[in-house]
């Protein structure tokens, strides 16, 4: 019935594997029950081949880190990974992508050691903060593991790093300059600010005072030499200068701040100029104005978007989606609706997506069937994974679209990206009435945050598991706030 995930690093939904890799609860409880060499095996290849799409938005870590003290599993398979000879030869792109996971489930491992009761100022008390602390003095993803330890070692034990860190850059103008931009780019500046300050190491804080200094010139130079618009531009000027990025290798991409650009020198009498460019042969400057035209919600934009959505250039194409999907007025909710009406086929693909994306984000009830029409196709053509999924989801929920549970339900089961799988529990929690006692459980062990909360306001406490869970979960020093407050709310009885 439906297209199947193509992602061939994933397993199987039904195997233990495909279950822990997308981050569902039942891959815990699973795992649990499961032989422990088995479910150690599955926990290992999670961990050292991070089965994320996308890393920064999708959470593994503390999924991984709370299975990892369940199977009291050791850290020989971590740590021969992260000192490997292969560490050495990657790029610090590639170390991120092959070692991130790995150092943030040491990090999750890191504070429950010290909440067990171990001293954290003390690396021999506390043995995932000691491979922290040799990964950032020696390995290739070091600043991932200085923003771990920045957030749960002790100064005493920060301090030490300093010397090794400093030594990565060479005292070259070149060096330096790199020394300013990991200064500047750490995600926990703590280390920095107890290495520029440390009594020990006089030479240490003057070089990082230099860096600093080096680092607020640069920033001046930048803002002095801008390429971007200046003051008495011209609407023509704009266009021209959009279209220059577009023509440069590599392509510069300047859509989006050319329309910012033209909303503030753009007025009535140059209303024809960005029309003519909205049809124009230029791609960069028709993007532009297509998007100014639609903010602005003209009249004749309408008919512009459908025309250029059918364009073979796929910077126009998708400037003509992405400026319908920014409307608001009521002209264009009338439109997607007569996109959205359309034989399948009769209107260009993503034109026919942002219709009914506009429909599942702000249709009414009327607008139920088309939004379920439309989650439908898109799971039967590209799959539990396509991005295109996430608003038609959110829109099943919103419209209490009850027919589309069988939907909602395979998705939860099949995709890859936990995100999604967490709005579709949000959604299946208004449209499923199964969804308490049954997805709503597995819920309180899923990997993502927004997910527990759902299932920690909807699990029935019927099953024995839930209480349980629920308490754990409150005494959960690494929990989120927002869950915790959810369960809180269910494990308080009513005044």
């Amino acid at each position: 019935m439906f297209v199947d995930s193509v992602d061939s690093d994933i397993a199987p939904s039904g195997t233990l594997l495909g279950l822990l890799q997308r981050g569902r609860g039942d891959g815990t409880l699973h795992a649990l029950a499961a032989p422990r060499a088995e479910a150690l095996g599955a926990l290992r290849h999670c961990v050292l081949h991070d089965p994320r799409r996308d890393w920064q938005v999708e959470h593994r870590s503390l999924y991984y880190a709370r299975l990892h003290s369940e199977l009291d599993a050791g850290l020989d398979d971590i740590a021969a990974h992260l000192f490997a000879p292969a560490d050495l030869l990657c790029t610090p792109e590639e170390a991120e992508s092959r070692t991130g996971l790995a150092l943030s489930v040491l990090g999750h491992l890191a504070s429950y050691a010290a909440a067990r009761g171990g001293n954290p100022a003390n690396p021999q008390d506390n043995a995932p903060l000691r491979l922290l602390r040799r990964y950032a003095t020696t390995g290739t993803n070091w600043q991932w593991a200085l923003d771990e330890l920045a957030v749960r070692d002790t100064d005493a034990g920060l301090r030490p790093l300093g010397p090794a860190v400093l030594a990565r850059f060479p005292r070259t103008p070149e060096g330096d300059a790199e020394l300013a931009e990991a200064a500047r780019d750490a995600f926990e500046p703590r280390p920095w600010r107890l290495w520029a300050e440390d009594p020990a190491h006089p030479e240490q804080a003057e070089r990082l005072r230099r860096a600093r200094e080096c680092r607020s010139f640069d920033r001046w130079q930048r803002q002095l030499r801008s390429p971007g618009p200046r003051p008495g531009w011209s609407v023509r000027e704009i266009l021209d200068w959009a279209q220059d990025g577009h023509d440069q290798h590599p392509r510069q991409h300047r859509e989006a701040p050319a329309a910012r650009c033209l909303s503030a020198v753009a007025g009535p009498e140059d209303r024809p100029l960005l029309l003519a460019a909205a049809r124009g042969p230029h791609e960069a400057a028709r993007a532009a104005a297509l998007r100014h035209l639609a903010d602005r919600n003209d009249p004749d934009v309408l008919d512009l978007v459908e025309e250029a959505a059918a364009d073979p250039a796929e910077t126009v194409a998708g400037a003509a989606t992405s400026a319908f999907a920014r409307m608001r007025s009521l002209a264009a909710l009338e439109r997607a609706r007569r996109w959205a009406a359309a034989p399948e086929g009769a209107l260009p693909s993503g034109l026919a997506t942002v219709a009914a994306e506009m429909l599942a984000c702000r249709g009414g009830e009327q607008d139920a069937e088309a939004v379920l029409a439309a989650l439908r196709r898109t799971i039967r053509l590209e799959g539990p994974d396509s991005p295109a999924l996430w608003p038609l989801v959110d829109g099943a929920g919103r419209l209490s679209i009850g027919c589309a549970a069988p939907v909602l339900r395979h998705i939860y089961r099949e995709t890859a990206s936990s995100q999604l799988r967490g709005r579709t529990a949000r959604s299946l929690a208004v449209t499923d009435p199964s969804f308490p006692a049954g997805f709503a459980i597995e819920c309180l062990w899923d990997c993502e945050e927004s997910t527990r909360q759902v299932a920690a306001e909807h699990a029935a406490t019927g099953d024995a598991r839930v209480v349980e869970r629920l308490r754990r979960l409150a005494a959960d020093p690494a929990e989120e706030a927002g869950v915790q407050t959810a369960v809180r709310g269910r494990l308080t009885p009513p005044a």
